[in-house]
């Protein structure tokens, strides 16, 4: 009877082993929460509207982290992914690992985020290369799509120079290589990449190229690694003759169906590292553009990690960090970077006001989750479905505009669609003209960058969390850049905004010096950025 009585506890335990552990938060009187994904960042501070949150099967495409602050000071963290929704004002938090409770470290935003950096995600001490920040970055994906090749390649390139566009880094977009995955140009798109690079960098440019953790899920290449054991593995099948591992996993991703690396296998990633640092020496490259390795693509029951323990966000981990040994990358979706050094992006947006109106939201969040070396997404928008159906003569220039402007005085700004094809000569100079305005800002934006480097503290802030305890918590159309400057684009089609100061004097761009602590309705035409400099 014993014998029984214990294993029909241990049948219990078993069972319950992967049960959700709820933990409700009640919210203090006040009390606003912001963290978990990036991608949600126009939905918060979390309300009754805000829909749930399962960093278990989704990030929303971009960065996430296991984190929540608040503007009374308080921070939960969990170093496993959690899923969370907002009911009746409080926090409803399941984990399949641990009961979760809120640290109090303080009593405002920023008081609660330091604590929860410094504690859970320390910086690195390094930034990201200068070039990154000081100048805008062009990006080829828009312009041609998945015909790659090199002669429309270095068409754009000089278009950039002809055009009088600073720029810093080139990136071109998936489609160049033979084979995905196999790292090797297609020779029928490109003649002599060694001399386009060689071009670019005589322009002054460096260049990365796209790369994904996928591979073709045929052919011999695939074999081979499957025989090596480098690829992701399916649970419901056998191995091969001659393989030490199960078969590899086929899984879904936006482009059709690819086996992968298995990105939780250090021995893995070895393999990749060393074929991408082969690459960039054999053909003079500089760095990669690291999309996919998103969390939803492998949470299929099929899946099978190298390490038993892994979750499907540490296939999101293990792809960042690979991204974080290249000191030239881009990096769309992450999972717990905060503090380390990589080039980070919001994930792609349509060519609509409405997606505009994401960037602050979605920024300010990448901030409040560590990631403080991001980018906006490509500027007019960077989802490719939102162009195709558009007359190519008949683009908004004001929407363009009014993109470049809300990304000028961010940390990075990246081109897609090239402005010199699409607008006229006014809308050409003032996208020109903006462009300008973020090299003038480098070196104040370097300044913030190595600031983060040692704090943790954001580059792009939210007003809360510089201004706290001003009636700021909603306020998610304007943005601090550091601790000096109010940066207010317009981000619709009027040609006036209201901006909301705090407290002191502020100066705007124009001269005009304004007293605090009051909104305002301010005139901007199509040519002009709000900002105005803090002087007291």
């Amino acid at each position: 009877m014993r014998k029984l009585s214990i294993l029909f506890i241990g049948a219990i335990f078993a069972t319950n082993a992967f049960a959700q552990i709820k933990s409700e938060i009640k919210s203090l009187e006040g009390e606003k929460w912001w963290g978990m994904a990036t991608g949600r960042g126009e939905e918060m501070p979390f309300n009754e509207k805000s829909r749930k949150i399962n960093l278990n099967t989704s990030h929303a495409g971009n960065q996430a982290s296991p984190l929540l602050i608040s503007n009374k000071g308080r921070y939960i963290w969990s170093e496993k992914p959690f899923a969370m929704e907002y009911k009746n004002g409080n926090l409803i938090i399941d984990s399949k690992f641990e009961k979760l409770s809120p640290v109090q470290a303080g009593k405002t935003l920023k008081d609660a985020y330091l604590s929860a950096s410094k504690k859970h995600f320390a910086p690195d001490g390094k930034i990201p290369p200068e070039e990154f920040f000081t100048h805008p970055q062009f990006n080829t994906w828009i312009e041609l799509v998945r015909n790659q090749n090199q002669a429309d390649i270095e068409k754009y390139a000089e278009a950039i120079v002809e055009n009088k566009f600073p720029c810093g880094v080139i990136m071109v977009d998936g489609g160049w290589d033979r084979g995905l995955g196999l790292l090797e140009f297609r020779k029928d798109k490109f003649d002599d990449p060694k001399a386009l690079h060689k071009k670019i960098h005589q322009m002054g440019y460096k260049i990365i190229y796209w790369i994904g953790p996928f591979i073709l899920s045929a052919g011999g290449e695939f074999m081979d690694w499957e025989k090596e054991g480098v690829l992701l593995q399916d649970k419901t099948k056998g191995s091969r003759k001659g393989c030490t591992k199960k078969r590899a996993a086929v899984i879904p991703w936006w482009s059709g169906f690819s086996a992968s690396y298995d990105t939780t296998d250090p021995k893995a990633m070895a393999h990749l590292q060393n074929r991408l640092t082969a690459l960039a020496e054999k053909y003079d490259i500089d760095g990669f553009k690291f999309d996919g390795g998103d969390v939803h693509h492998v949470t299929g029951k099929n899946v099978l990690f190298d390490d038993p323990n892994a979750t499907p966000s540490d296939y999101t981990k293990g792809w960042a960090m690979l991204a974080y040994r290249f000191p030239y990358n881009e990096l769309r979706s992450s999972w717990k970077m905060g503090g380390k050094a990589v080039v980070q992006r919001l994930h792609d947006k349509k060519y609509s006001y409405e997606d505009i109106k994401k960037l602050i939201p979605q920024m300010t969040v990448a901030g409040l989750i560590g990631s403080a070396y991001t980018c906006p997404d490509m500027i007019g928008g960077g989802e490719i479905g939102s162009f195709e159906n558009i007359d190519q003569t008949k683009f908004d220039q004001r929407l363009i505009v009014r993109s470049a402007q809300a990304s000028a005085l961010m940390p990075m700004m990246q081109f897609s669609l090239a402005p010199w094809r699409v607008l006229d000569k006014k809308h050409l100079a003032i996208c020109k003209n903006v462009a300008d305005l973020h090299v003038r800002f480098g070196g104040y934006i370097i300044k913030l960058a190595k600031h983060a480097s040692k704090t943790g503290e954001p580059i792009v802030r939210s007003m809360e969390y510089e201004f706290p305890n001003q009636d700021f918590e909603n306020c998610n159309d304007q943005f601090m850049l550091g601790d000096q400057f109010l940066v207010a684009p317009v981000l619709d089609e009027n040609d006036y905004r209201y901006v909301k100061l705090p407290k002191g004097k502020w100066r705007d761009e124009l001269g005009n010096i304004y007293d605090g602590g009051k909104t305002i309705k301010i005139d901007a035409p199509i040519e002009r950025l709000p900002y105005f400099e803090k002087i007291n």
